[in-house]
Formats: C-alpha cells, sequence, structure tokens
C-alpha cells in the first residue's frame, strides 16, 4: 500500500503527547470516562474516528489459528479457546476507543458518572440492550458477572473484584461500584468487564462447563456452528441491539466469520496462498519481503497492507523462569543474554528488517530514558536502591554483538559472570561447586519455525559455554499446560503495552500471582520495587509523575534481565482478500484484535 494511503494515520500518532498532556481532577460524567482529561469525542459524536459509519453490511471471511481448542468460554482459566471470542461474541458496559491512550464510551451502559477522586464509579444501562436471545441486560446480570468472573473466572478478571467493597443497584437500570483503595484506573477497568447471563448458568457450574456450554453474549456475533479443534463459525446475529449506537457504527461488519484450525502457521500460511483464508498477520519483515509474491498476490487478488501505529514495543523474547535456580541470580541472567547472538540471529530470521526491542515502553514516551536516572524517576527509584538489579540507576542497555556467527567477545563475558555466580568448565561441561550440569530446557509449541530457528542458533552459543540444551517441541494445549504450570526453563514470551498501563500491570509482573499457577508473571518477579513502582504509577494524579512512574518501572524491568529481547512489531503487516476494506484514517495504536476484522468491511 502506497504512503500516501496511509498519511491520514500521521496527524492522529502525533496528536499523542497533546492527548496524554490534557488532565484534570474534576469528576467525570456523561457519554464518556478517560485516564486523564476528558474523553476527545463529543457526546454527539456518531462513530469511532476509525471507523467507516457508512461500511456495507455483508460478506464472509475465514481466518486462520494455530493449534487447537477445547472450550468455548473464554472467561475461565479451564481450557483453551479461541482467543478472538471475547472480542466477537461478548460485550461491556463501555468500550474502548483506539485512537486515544486511554477513553471509554457507552457501550451496553448509556452513560457514567464518577466521584472526582474516582471512589466510585455509576453506571445506567441502555434500555434496549439485550443479550443474543432477546432477554434485557439487567443491573442483576451486571452484578452477578462481576462477583461470578471475580471469584470463579480467569485469572485476568479476578483481581478487580478484591478492589471492590460495594457493588449495588442504585436504579432500576443503574449500579454503582465502590472500591477499597485509591486507584484512579479501577473506574475504567470496571467498565471493561464482559457481561454475561445470569440465568443462563442457574444450576451449573461456570468454571468447569462442557464444550457446550457456550456462554450467552449481548455482541454482534453469535456461534452458528463448530467443530471441536478444528473449526468454529459465527454469523453476525440480524436482532442484534447495538447495530446504531455510535459506538457500534460501522463496526463488526460481515455477515458470517469463520475460524479453521491448523497444526501449525507453515500449514496455516500455505492454506492462505491456495486461497483458504482471508487475512492472515505475519510478524516476519523478510518473510514478507520475500514470500509474499506468489500467483495471487501478483493477480492483485490479495493485497499487502501496512498499518503503523504509535503504541510502545512491549516486550517480546525468550523468558527466564526465575523460580528456579541458577536463573534466580541475575549474572546467569546476564549471562545467557550475552551469549544470544541478536545480530545474526536477526539478520537470519528477519533479515536485518525489525529492530532490537530495548525495553518494556521502548517506542514510545514511557520509555525509560538514556543514561543515569535523574529528577523523579531517580526519587522514585531511590527507596529501593540497595536491591535494584545492577544498571537501574546507572543505566542499562540489552548486549550487543559484533554481527559475527561465533560472538566470541559476549560469550566471554558470559564465561566471567557464569564463573562469578559459581559455574565453571570442568571436563567440558559447565558445572557448579556441587558438580551439578547447567541445563536449560526451552518450551516451544510445535510450529513455532522462526523462534525454532532462534533457538537452534542459540543452542551453539550455549554449548560453548558448556550448557546442556533441550528444546521440547509440544502441541498447543501441552505449550498451554505447561506454561500455565510454570513447567518450564525458558520459553517465549510476548506481552503487548499501551499508552496507558494500568492494573494489567500487577497481572504481568506483580508479586501477588507470581507463583500462581496461570499466572501472567510467567519470569516469576518478586521485586518490591516492581509492586511499589506499579503502585505509584496507578496513584499518579498527574501526567508528569505518572509517565515518571513508568519510565522508573521500565528501568527495573529491564535491568532485571528476565526477557532475552528480540525484535520488536513496528509496524502491523496485513495480507487479505481484496474484498476487505478498511478506512483511511486508522487508529495510534494501529492494528490489533479490535482493529481487522472489526471495522474492515467486504466489497466486490
Amino acid at each position: 500500500m502506497s504512503a500516501n494511503y496511509l498519511r491520514p494515520v500521521r496527524p492522529a500518532i502525533a496528536g499523542i503527547t497533546a492527548i496524554l498532556l490534557a488532565t484534570t481532577v474534576r469528576a467525570e460524567s456523561g457519554h464518556g470516562i478517560a485516564m486523564y482529561g476528558d474523553p476527545a469525542l463529543p457526546p454527539d459524536f456518531v462513530s469511532l474516528p476509525y471507523a467507516n459509519p457508512d461500511a456495507p453490511k455483508g460478506g464472509k471471511a475465514v481466518f486462520g489459528n494455530t493449534g487447537g481448542y477445547n472450550s468455548l468460554n473464554p472467561f475461565v482459566q479451564k481450557g483453551t479457546s479461541p482467543w478472538q471470542l471475547r472480542f466477537w461474541t461478548h460485550e461491556s458496559l463501555m468500550g474502548r476507543s483506539w485512537d486515544e491512550p486511554f477513553t471509554l464510551y457507552g457501550l451496553l451502559a448509556e452513560s457514567v458518572e464518577t466521584a472526582d477522586d474516582r471512589s466510585w464509579v455509576e453506571f445506567t444501562l441502555r434500555e434496549n440492550a439485550r443479550f443474543s436471545d432477546g432477554s434485557p441486560v439487567t443491573v442483576e446480570d451486571v452484578i452477578w458477572s462481576y462477583e461470578t468472573l471475580g471469584t470463579e473466572g480467569h485469572l485476568r478478571y479476578r483481581g478487580l473484584w478484591g478492589k471492590i467493597d460495594s457493588i449495588e443497584q442504585t436504579g432500576p437500570r443503574s449500579v454503582r461500584i465502590t472500591f477499597n483503595e485509591p486507584d484512579r484506573e479501577l473506574a475504567l477497568i470496571a467498565a471493561l468487564r464482559p457481561i454475561l447471563q445470569k440465568a443462563q448458568w442457574k444450576g451449573k457450574d461456570f468454571a468447569n462447563a462442557p464444550l457446550q456450554d457456550i456462554p450467552i453474549g449481548t455482541g454482534p456475533y453469535v456461534i452458528d456452528d463448530y467443530e471441536a479443534g478444528r473449526y468454529v463459525n459465527l454469523r453476525r446475529n440480524p436482532d442484534y441491539w447495538g447495530a446504531d449506537i455510535p459506538f457500534r457504527r460501522g463496526t463488526m461488519n460481515l455477515d458470517d466469520m469463520r475460524i479453521e484450525f491448523y497444526g501449525d502457521g507453515t500449514v496455516l500460511f500455505e492454506a492462505f496462498k491456495a486461497g483458504e483464508l482471508s487475512a492472515v498477520r505475519e510478524f516476519n519483515a523478510d518473510k514478507w519481503d520475500t514470500q509474499y509474491g506468489f500467483p495471487a498476490v501478483q493477480r492483485g487478488d490479495v493485497i499487502k497492507t501496512e498499518i503503523p501505529h504509535g503504541k510502545p514495543s512491549g516486550m517480546t523474547g525468550f523468558v527466564m523462569n526465575t523460580r528456579k535456580a541458577p536463573f534466580d541470580d541475575w549474572r546467569v541472567r546476564e549471562a545467557l543474554t550475552l551469549a544470544f547472538n541478536f545480530e545474526f540471529i536477526n539478520d537470519t530470521i528477519t533479515g536485518g528488517a525489525q529492530p532490537r526491542i530495548t525495553s518494556y515502553f521502548s517506542g514510545s514516551d514511557l520509555a525509560m530514558q538514556p543514561g543515569a536516572a535523574t529528577g523523579r524517576v531517580a526519587e522514585l527509584l531511590q527507596p529501593y536502591a540497595a536491591d535494584l538489579p545492577p544498571g537501574t540507576l546507572e543505566g542499562y542497555t540489552p548486549p550487543q554483538g559484533d554481527g559475527s556467527a561465533r560472538n566470541r567477545g559476549n560469550l566471554r563475558k558470559a564465561t566471567k559472570l557464569l564463573a562469578e555466580a559459581g559455574w565453571t568448565i570442568q571436563d567440558g561441561v559447565l558445572r557448579n561447586e556441587n558438580g551439578d550440569p547447567f541445563t536449560l530446557t526451552v518450551l516451544l509449541q510445535q510450529g513455532d519455525t522462526d523462534n525454532q530457528t532462534a533457538i537452534d542458533i542459540y543452542t551453539g552459543a550455549l554449548q560453548r559455554l558448556g550448557i546442556q540444551v533441550t528444546t521440547d517441541q509440544v502441541d498447543s494445549a501441552q505449550f498451554t499446560e505447561r506454561s500455565s504450570a510454570l513447567d518450564f526453563d525458558m520459553t517465549i514470551f510476548r506481552r503487548a503495552l499501551s499508552l496507558s498501563p494500568g492494573n494489567e500491570q500487577r497481572l504481568y509482573w506483580g508479586s501477588e500471582t507470581a507463583d500462581t499457577p496461570g499466572t501472567r508473571n510467567l519470569m516469576g518477579v518478586t521485586s518490591p520495587a516492581v509492586d511499589g513502582l506499579i503502585d505509584a504509577m496507578l496513584a499518579s494524579e498527574s501526567h508528569e509523575d505518572f509517565v515518571a512512574a513508568t519510565r522508573a518501572l521500565d528501568r527495573v524491568l529491564t535491568a532485571g534481565r528476565y526477557v532475552i529481547p528480540i525484535w520488536s512489531f513496528d509496524v502491523g503487516r496485513i495480507a487479505h482478500a481484496k474484498e476487505l476494506k478498511f478506512p483511511e484514517t486508522l487508529p495510534i495504536y494501529g492494528d490489533g484484535p479490535e482493529y481487522m476484522p472489526q471495522v474492515w468491511w467486504y466489497q466486490d
């Protein structure tokens, strides 16, 4: 796609700073709510700025997932469900605009009101809000959903429940939630909880329901047909209650969407080339440049589209399980990072086209700044100075190699660090003082060809250090089970981060759930500094304090060497059938689960 076609996104991305700097302490009320400042869209907005309110309805698209599934309930811890379901079939009281750092607009709720200090939030339901079976959404459904998800739901939903002091009906269609701790983000998090139908689950075990007990939702799509592990077919509900509300106008335009499941990414890509799939996302820049010249592209039947964005890099790489020795020693983690020859591996896999992630929030204003910590960032770090990983206060960047295949300089540094940590070569094997060999098991999913290639190259370097490496390639179900059970030394890791990090940071690296099976804190971070800086971030009342706390957190996480960072995804790449169209105006967050296919449409 030409640069001129994507030009409308540039003013939106340039405006991120202006939006973030608008702060206020007054109460939020009305049609929307923002983390800081006022919602950008007025009460009478027609549609989200990146949606086409006149987009035609109709058509069908087929998408592909790798692996399989054994559940159609995405709201519980048990089982594996298609990740798309919670975006397509269910809704929350409010919905997020992806053209603002963190702003919500009315969805099931027609209005929202909060206290000046955000100690409570009150929602009023739309009178016409309905579940897909035609029954009305009630305050009773809302209260039941919050309690059930908070006590029996997936771990991602449980944290909020402990921060709710009370939840009560205040009117025929109104519900108020009062919080038990100061946290400005809680009002927004509460607004994003999915709402389920209480009556459906009477006398049933919600957390352990069988595959056929599909949760009834309020969303535009319902599951029309499925075959366990092979496909799920969804159709747009012709009686969908919210088709004309501003938040939904111009979205969810396809009549039918089907998810096909494939054993691995290679088979999925071949299916796309054969015309069996309507679109794929490509995360490898070299593959995008070299393997998308197949006949359908040459004929113009498949279009290659690049979607820029202004969001942080997040963290992608190979995470180490610090619950286990010797990965609980930062010197060992630094040595393993030094041995990862990023420059050579990146050139081999992506052609060197994708830059390396340098920190968790790199590429954004929230990222830690080069050099020593100064100003407010240094003040926030000082109480934890004695226990901070080396480089936190002084400055830290991931090791750089010389680009050669051998990476000798970094391997020498790694050998020295390992010796300091008590690991030396004995009879050609790296051993500790007890004679125990250094072993490393890497957990990967079958069909993950890029990461397997990276580990194959990495293994050679580790073996030169005397480390015994085993790679366990397992199917998707086993991968989910083992990673949830924290049964790995090292595995692939991805955490997408936003321009408005908040309570999800506790899930990602907070101490409270570090050892809980199914935790998102895969590395097992238990750091008073991390916990305290998350608290400081959430308690911030100004944009300046928020940025300082996030930059300080970024320093601690990056200098902790928990993840070996690899390449960033600096642009979204979507190859799609020519019939799939999208608006010219793009959101600042670029592509994501709530962009494609939600605002796309089918047109012959």
